[in-house]
């Protein structure tokens, strides 16, 4: 049996290495290393994957959720609402730009943002909505929407984690996460599903008024070379990564089908577990499984269990982790905004229950036979 790894990227470049290779070459012969040709295809080729009108490359997920936070105005002290169960960079950019973190609950099945917890948070100096669609499961966009129009709001999706992922509206349509709300941000680090050999990351829009400012911020706020209307910052995909991005791109679709394929391994393995709980999937989101994420329940103390778990998985190396142990609002980084006073007893159950196994596009079934095996031999011993 090959090795078990979280993420293996390696024997996914081996599968594409000639296209790669030739991508990467063809760049290092150009010399265009920065705003190369490859760039603005990638940008074309993901903006007709994603059906938006716009793709503004950046260096990182990170910074992509910064410039749409600043192209959309927002002033000190402005309230920005995001689920506390993700990962820090979603909040931590409300900090940094000097706003105010407004944390709501999550779904305890889906993991993501609970519209009934995000409207009770809404108050006049709300401006924005940070939903996270966690793990690759499309947060409820329909109801977010509906809230956000109703009340003026700014929707911006973090899309880091679920790229490809097809949201189903009630009424039918489809359309990709990312692509729904007012502006759309995701990440290409190596371990995302559409994962770069480095950072970048791209910010999604169909407005062109968002468009141009995204690009004017991400290039130190100039329109044309050495005239800088806004302040911005030094934010750019290199060629590089762009290349390899446009060729992972063509085999995104390919790499969804193979984590579904591990996931529904993992589901008939686990289904009707007294302990184990299975990820969720809504019917309106085509879930993308950027992890696999159980829920352990139905025992006295879930952490010492869960931590006995990961170390069991750790002695037959299979590697294990948890996302997320300490939610954004019991972070010592935003004391400040007394966050950790806030009853947010889902997020606080969830971070108590949750692992993730591996997940990734090159699981085979010897290996997914043998982690589930060891997962429940744990679990029923």
């Amino acid at each position: 049996m090959r090795p078990i790894q979280m993420v293996d990227t390696k024997t996914q470049y081996h599968k594409i290495k000639k296209e790669v290779d030739e991508a990467v070459l063809q760049v290092m012969e150009s010399s265009a290393f920065i705003n190369g040709k490859p760039v603005h295809d990638f940008s074309a080729n993901l903006s007709s994957y994603l059906g938006v009108k716009h793709t503004v490359p950046c260096a990182n997920g990170t910074d992509a959720l910064q410039i749409a936070m600043m192209a959309i105005g927002l002033q000190p002290g402005d309230e920005v609402i995001t689920p506390s169960f993700t990962y820090i960079a979603t909040t931590e950019v409300i900090a940094l730009l000097r706003l105010t973190p407004v944390f709501a609950e999550v779904d305890p099945e889906t993991f993501c943002i609970d519209p009934a917890s995000l409207e009770k948070m809404i108050t006049p100096k709300t401006k924005a909505i940070v939903p996270v669609h966690l793990y690759g499961h499309a947060a409820p966009m329909e109801e977010i929407m509906a809230i956000a129009g109703k009340h003026g709001l700014y929707v911006i999706e973090d899309n880091a984690q679920a790229i490809g992922c097809e949201y189903t509206f009630s009424d039918g349509t489809k359309k990709k996460t990312g692509a729904i709300g007012h502006i759309g941000a995701t990440s290409f680090y190596p371990s995302k599903n559409l994962g770069a050999f480095g950072d970048g990351g791209a910010i999604f829009t169909n407005d062109d008024g968002l468009a141009g400012k995204m690009r004017m911020i991400a290039n130190h706020g100039q329109s044309k070379r050495y005239y800088h209307d806004v302040v911005g910052c030094n934010s750019r995909l290199d060629t590089l990564q762009a290349a390899i991005l446009d060729i992972k791109l063509r085999h995104l679709d390919e790499y969804i089908a193979a984590r579904r394929k591990a996931a529904d391994f993992y589901d008939q393995a686990f289904d009707g577990h007294k302990i184990l709980k299975a990820p969720y999937r809504a019917g309106y989101s085509h879930h993308v499984f950027h992890q696999y994420t159980l829920i352990i329940d139905g025992v006295a103390d879930p952490v010492k269990f869960r931590d006995g778990l990961n170390q069991f998985l750790a002695d037959h190396k299979i590697p294990s982790m948890i996302y997320y142990p300490v939610p954004g609002h019991r972070q010592k980084m935003f004391d400040q905004f007394n966050t950790s006073a806030q009853n947010m007893p889902v997020t606080d159950w969830l971070t108590q229950r949750v692992i993730s196994l591996p997940m990734h596009t090159e699981l085979d079934e010897e290996q997914l036979g043998f982690i589930t095996g060891k997962v429940k031999e744990y679990a029923e011993n």
